[in-house]
């Protein structure tokens, strides 16, 4: 999508392994937040709980973000996530919009297009976006300054709540809650609102469902072409057990092959599967990639009884992460799920010093690339 050669991360991701940050929601809870907490005195009134809305904390307490923000980064994050993983309008809607099923209806295209027609819906969506951006641009550049090492931004677009591979109707198969481009339209907006907060990269992660990834990625080509600015972009799947994105059932190789052609900085696996399981699924990604392998495991399968909600505790994520740098996998490393500041710090540590990934591959690809466009020139 763009070339990425000359970005200041790249050169990073040749000589070391880069850190990405840990999750967000684990951490969160950690704080004790009540529902009064994230309503504050702006939503005080909303009809819905809105306790799960993480994204909206961004707005009601920034104190709190951007507390998180600094640990991650003091913990040797070189890459922090905007807090916007559902900051569009049609994931928003899940928290401020009567469910139609509740009355006998059903969600369909009609009524997300009313989704996206929304003005009070689209301002939210921009604004959780931009203030998320800029919270974390505030932490990056103070921290950088006060380590010398530079830090990086990574707007954060989530998978959305609706699939456009499958239907939620049983008897009738054919049918998509939500049309193709109004999911485009719903990210094209929060693209444009990572971008004017000052993101450094954009992240489409934790994609279940491809066909809603290409929406984020033909919206992310249109903004490029509008705005005139590029920026590097990161792709991360989940896949289940058998190693196939969640809906739309894609194995790694059948992933890789539908993404290769944006020429992202980075593709990897995240959130999902613990470390252990996830192991071969990267390895046939970062045999299959030219490019940059992330992965940022979640910290083991779902534990309630377990503080964070997940089983690994950071010596665990350290030694598994740091079997995957052994392994010659990686040159993007941190956790999702379940992964705290402690975490990542020990995952920080345990990769120091250990090589990264040999991106001559990717190299080799990328001067194809552009002798290819030379000639056709």
């Amino acid at each position: 999508m763009t070339n990425s050669s000359f970005h200041p991360l790249r050169k990073i991701l040749e000589s070391r392994i880069a850190i990405i940050d840990g999750a967000m929601g684990t951490t969160i809870r950690t704080y004790g937040m009540k529902e009064s907490d994230i309503r504050g005195e702006r939503f005080q009134d909303s009809k819905k709980d809105l306790l799960n809305n993480g994204d909206l904390f961004s707005l009601t307490q920034p104190e709190m973000i951007c507390d998180i923000h600094r640990r991650f980064l003091e913990a040797g994050a070189d890459i922090i996530e905007t807090n916007t993983f559902g900051a569009t309008s049609i994931s928003q809607s899940e928290f401020f919009v009567d469910d139609p099923r509740e009355h006998g209806g059903r969600k369909d295209p009609a009524f997300y297009q009313k989704i996206i027609d929304d003005p009070f819906l689209g301002d939210l969506a921009w604004e959780i976006n931009e203030k998320s951006t800029r919270q974390c641009r505030e932490w990056a550049d103070r921290v950088a300054f006060a380590t010398g090492r530079q830090r990086f931004v990574a707007g954060a677009i989530g998978p959305l709540t609706v699939s456009l591979s499958n239907s939620p109707d049983a008897d009738d198969p054919g049918f998509r809650v939500v049309t193709f481009d109004q999911v485009k339209t719903a990210y094209a907006q929060q693209i444009r609102a990572l971008m004017a907060g000052g993101s450094d990269l954009l992240l489409v992660e934790t994609i279940f469902d491809s066909l809603n990834a290409k929406a984020a990625l033909v919206a992310i080509r249109e903004v490029f072409d509008e705005e005139g600015k590029e920026l590097p972009v990161m792709i991360s799947a989940a896949v289940g057990r058998g190693g196939e994105t969640m809906i739309s059932a894609q194995t790694v190789e059948a992933f890789w092959n539908a993404m290769q052609h944006v020429r992202p900085l980075s593709i990897g696996l995240n959130c999902s599967l613990g470390p252990d399981l996830m192991y071969p699924f990267l390895s046939e990604l970062s045999e299959k990639s030219d490019v940059a392998i992330s992965c940022y495991p979640n910290a083991g399968l779902p534990n309630p009884l377990s503080p964070t909600g997940f089983d690994l505790e950071p010596e665990d994520m350290a030694r598994y992460l740091g079997d995957f740098a052994k392994g010659g996998l990686i040159n993007i490393a941190g956790g999702c799920c379940g992964n705290t500041p402690e975490h990542i710090a020990a995952i920080a540590k345990a990769l120091e010093g250990q090589p990264p990934r040999s991106l001559e591959k990717a190299v080799s690809a990328e001067e194809a690339e552009v002798l290819s466009g030379e000639s056709k020139a």
